[in-house]
């Protein structure tokens, strides 16, 4: 058995709480590692955090000017050699599919590591990341580790409701943020990437707390099971409509845009229901995408909706925000989706979609001068490629 397959086999073996050990063991046994350590973004998406094991101190240190956080951003390997001390650091980017997750670091006794080395290395990391996806549903360790804040109960409810916060196929790439990340309340997003469509909606909840959370959550499950019923896109929508009508009468509602990606034409179906806006950036310009709304789910009885089209192209960028975004005020008269938001997208053309909602927030903090919000932000991002 070689090193990579027996770390992978220690990792599958583990219990759901004991990764690191296990990693810990096997790498230092088969690539006589002289230190690993896995570190995890927290919620918000400024941290890394430090997973340990008993008896060792919990830390974390910034996302933005660390080693370790360009390696998160960049997701490329980084190998730091240092001659006067006969040894190396390794910094691969744990993820699944896109979806960020954290940071392997290994320190190796040599200064330059064998290539075949570092392609394992690479591998395990991969490996990691999915092993770590699975055990998050047996265990609340890395949970806790990803936060450097309590959570609310509702925030609690809208990140276990979400899918993941990146994807990326040969076809497209995703990315998206919510913000206060450790106190939202109604603001959702959610995707499903099939073999011909792309399916996302993009929810921006009513009310306050609990509440809001509780909302959300119903219209997302019920966009869910419509959608896994294999009913039509606005019948989808219908469906949704008639559950949180028939739980509330009324009296509470929420605003939900739901598209259909085909990946072979680039065709989009969509239903607008409500305020979630579309930005478009192509041939480095940006426009607002305008859709005819339609009533927010759950606001009368027996709504019958409609689907509109558009075509993407490849290279197109899709820019998703909730109210929180483009209506939030700065110093001046103009909100931020006047001119400020626009200007923003155009500022981050050069990131992976991974990596834009979060700056896109950056920028919206810094247009509040820092000020709390008081509601919910969401940004997703969706870099169209097409088939090739």
């Amino acid at each position: 058995m070689n090193g990579y397959e027996a770390v992978v086999r220690a990792l599958q073996q583990a219990r759901p709480d004991g990764l690191l050990t296990a990693l810990r063991g096997a790498v230092t046994e088969y690539f006589e590692a002289l230190a690993v350590d896995l570190l995890l973004a927290d919620y918000g998406m400024t941290s890394l955090c430090h997973v340990t094991e008993p008896g060792e101190e919990p830390s974390h240190h910034s996302l933005f000017n660390s080693t370790d956080g360009r390696v998160f951003g960049s997701q490329e390997r980084l190998v730091e050699g240092f001659p006067g001390a006969g040894r190396s650091v390794v910094r691969l980017p744990v993820s699944v599919r896109g979806d960020r997750t954290g940071v392997l670091v290994v320190e190796l006794p040599v200064v330059e590591p064998d290539p075949r080395v570092l392609g394992d290395l690479e591998r395990i990391a991969r490996v990691l990341g999915h092993e770590l996806l699975v055990a998050e549903r047996d265990t609340d360790l890395y949970r806790t580790v990803r936060r450097r804040d309590r959570l609310t109960l509702a925030a609690e409810i809208q990140w276990d409701l979400l899918a993941g916060r990146a994807y990326e196929c040969p076809e497209y790439g995703l990315g998206a943020q919510l913000e206060p990340a450790y106190a939202i309340r109604g603001d959702n997003f959610d995707w499903s990437a099939g073999g011909d469509h792309l399916v996302l909606s993009v929810t921006n909840g009513m009310g306050e707390g609990i509440e809001a959370s509780l909302l959300t959550s119903l219209a997302v499950n019920a966009l869910r099971n419509a959608r896994r019923a294999g009913i039509p896109l606005a019948d989808q929508v219908a469906l949704a409509d008639q559950a949180v009508y028939a739980q509330h009468q009324g009296g509470l509602y929420l605003d939900v845009l739901l598209l259909s990606f085909d990946q072979t034409t680039g065709e989009v179906e969509v239903v607008d229901a409500g305020s979630p806006r579309l930005y478009l950036l192509r041939d480095d310009a940006v426009a607002h995408f305008p859709f005819e709304a339609q009533m927010p789910l759950g606001m009368a009885e027996d709504t019958v909706y409609t689907t509109q089209r558009f075509t993407v192209q490849p290279g197109d960028r899709l820019v998703f925000v909730s109210d929180g975004v483009f209506e939030a005020s700065g110093p001046g008269a103009d909100t931020f989706g006047q001119r400020a938001l626009a200007r923003s997208i155009l500022a981050t053309r050069l990131l992976p979609a991974a990596s834009v909602p979060q700056e896109i927030l950056r920028n919206l903090s810094g247009y509040r001068h820092g000020e709390r919000s008081e509601d919910d932000a969401l940004v997703v991002c969706l870099d169209w490629r097409g088939k090739v």
